[in-house]
């Protein structure tokens, strides 16, 4: 926090601010006339302002500016070298960014037209010389407080800016969660392990981002994919714990799990939701259009439902089951090589392979 913030933020309850505060102030003087410069000087000091800069020469005010961070500005207009009006046009980037820098100018020119541009170029204030001290150190307490209320103000975002963005990303944690938990409710009635969802959110994520997908997609299907299988709440359990094969009944009915997925998904107004019933509907489609329940067929599958069903196939056959025990990992590669533009999308099947030769079994 700045020195001037320091000042803004003594007071929080919208007054105005105090005395001591404001006579801690930052001034800068800029005149080319040196008796000038010191009758200023010695008017500040009367009235209590102990940080008061100053230069005859406008050539020095982007050094002093960037040095010193002032909070107002006493300026000439007419100077050689380089005029108030340049002066102006050198600070205007910095009196844009709402912090409400005053600059108070100070100018025998009395003309309307010179007052009109020094207010239209940044000028906050204006006075003709000879300064009546007490006008001028009314309206320089009146620039100040104005100031260090934007600056207090501006605090007073920021710290409420925070606040709603640390709220925000709570809710997200808390939507995150509340997901896996649910994937876990339908992965408890059939997994032993408990991790079959996870691995599969794991692989689909690390498998989008080898197809390209942006770190936003790639993030949306890390927490969809898990959700691919929560149609099975809607399974009966002597269906999904059945230790033997299925009857063609059995099949129909267990096919569901796809339809009842998506329903419990679809309808959101959230992006991974309705992500997370794409995958569940069509998860289980194959690449050449003999897959349920819509019998899709190549690119008419979602790249999300596509790239989940490779990540899901492998695992699912390389862990035990309720109606099989695990298959040794070479003969399920060997199967995804098998179905490569069968089953699967062949683009997603190299990647997988390609990652798995990268990373390992584990890592993978």
């Amino acid at each position: 926090m700045t020195e001037s913030m320091e000042f803004a933020a003594q007071r929080s309850d919208g007054s105005m601010i105090r005395e001591d505060a404001l006579k801690r102030a930052k001034i800068l003087i800029v005149d080319d006339d040196r008796a000038v410069v010191t009758l200023l000087e010695r008017m500040l000091s009367k009235a209590g302002y102990g940080h008061v800069t100053s230069t005859t020469d406008p050539r020095e005010v982007p050094r002093l500016h960037a040095e010193l961070q002032p909070d107002l500005f006493l300026l000439d207009l007419h100077m050689p070298g380089l005029d108030g009006f340049q002066v102006l046009e050198q600070l205007e980037p910095h009196s844009s960014r709402g912090t409400f820098l005053p600059i108070l100018v100070l100018t025998g020119d009395m003309s309307l037209e010179t007052r009109r541009r020094a207010l239209a170029s940044g000028a906050k204030d204006f006075l003709t010389k000879p300064v009546d001290r007490l006008e001028l150190m009314l309206r320089i307490c009146n620039l100040l407080e104005t100031r260090f209320l934007y600056l207090q103000a501006r605090q007073q975002n920021e710290s409420l800016e925070e606040e709603v963005r640390l709220r925000t990303r709570e809710l997200e944690d808390a939507g995150y969660e509340i997901l896996e938990r649910l994937a876990k409710t339908a992965e408890y009635r059939d997994d032993n392990t408990r991790r079959h969802t996870e691995r599969v959110g794991i692989r689909s994520a690390l498998l989008a981002r080898a197809l390209g997908l942006s770190e936003h997609e790639v993030h949306l299907i890390r927490q969809a994919a898990p959700l691919h299988d929560v149609g099975k709440i809607g399974v009966p359990d002597y269906i999904l714990l059945k230790p033997g094969g299925l009857t063609p009944e059995e099949v129909e009915i267990m096919k569901t799990h796809t339809l009842i997925g998506a329903q419990i998904l679809s309808g959101s107004r959230f992006p991974i939701l309705n992500l997370a019933a794409e995958v569940a509907l069509s998860h289980h489609e194959r690449w050449d259009g003999t897959g349920y329940p819509r019998g899709l067929a190549g690119e008419e599958i979602p790249l999300s439902a596509r790239i989940v069903a490779v990540a899901d196939f492998f695992d699912a056959l390389a862990h035990d089951r309720p109606y099989r025990k695990a298959w040794p990992v070479g003969e399920v590669l060997a199967e995804l090589r098998h179905q490569r533009g069968r089953q699967f999308d062949a683009r997603v099947v190299d990647a997988f392979l390609e990652l798995f030769t990268a990373k390992g079994a584990m890592a993978l």
